[in-house]
């Protein structure tokens, strides 16, 4: 279920920076977290994510503790064009700038189901995967399972470094 909510007088940037941080969060979670931002984008965007959870519950019966941020689209709305006096008889231009935000809630085990997965676990796994297939073709390695690497040759620090980095962030996923 969604909602939109269309020309906001904030412009599209600061909005994102916010949305950027709710992206993929429980509903209840994100909404938690968007009362203590200080900043405008937050009150907008925590509005706009209450109305989507309320249209998933009033609609699809879903419970709303159950409820997961599918996708927030804050894209750039009309620009107000105003003037503001200077000497000399001239006049600046002032643009007014508004967005609109989107936003898609989804229940969890939808999403389980449908097998969608974040797009940071798939960059990662790919990022494994060809790091997997380049030691093989460069050292002969046997892979049992995906990002597990029994090396037969010896392997650089260099190459030590990136592994590590690459088990961090499948470990924080």
């Amino acid at each position: 279920m969604r909602a939109i909510l269309r020309q906001i007088r904030i412009t599209s940037p600061k909005a994102n920076l916010i949305a950027k941080m709710v992206r993929g969060k429980n509903v209840v979670e994100a909404l938690d977290f968007l009362k203590f931002v200080p900043k405008k984008g937050a009150r907008i965007l925590a509005k706009v994510i209450a109305s989507a959870a309320a249209n998933a519950e009033n609609n699809l019966k879903l419970e709303y503790k159950d409820l997961i941020i599918a996708k927030i689209l804050v894209t750039e709305g009309t620009t107000y064009k105003r003037q503001r006096r200077v000497s000399r008889g001239r006049s600046y231009q002032l643009l007014k700038r508004t967005c609109h935000i989107t936003v898609e809630v989804a229940a969890q085990s939808n999403l389980k189901e449908k097998g969608k997965e974040s797009t940071s676990i798939k960059k990662i796994e790919s990022k494994i995967e060809s790091k997997v297939s380049e030691k093989a073709t460069k050292e002969k390695v046997s892979t049992s399972s995906l990002g597990t690497v029994k090396v037969k040759v010896k392997k650089s620090a260099k190459d030590d470094k990136i592994d590590k980095k690459i088990l961090k962030k499948v470990k924080k996923v």
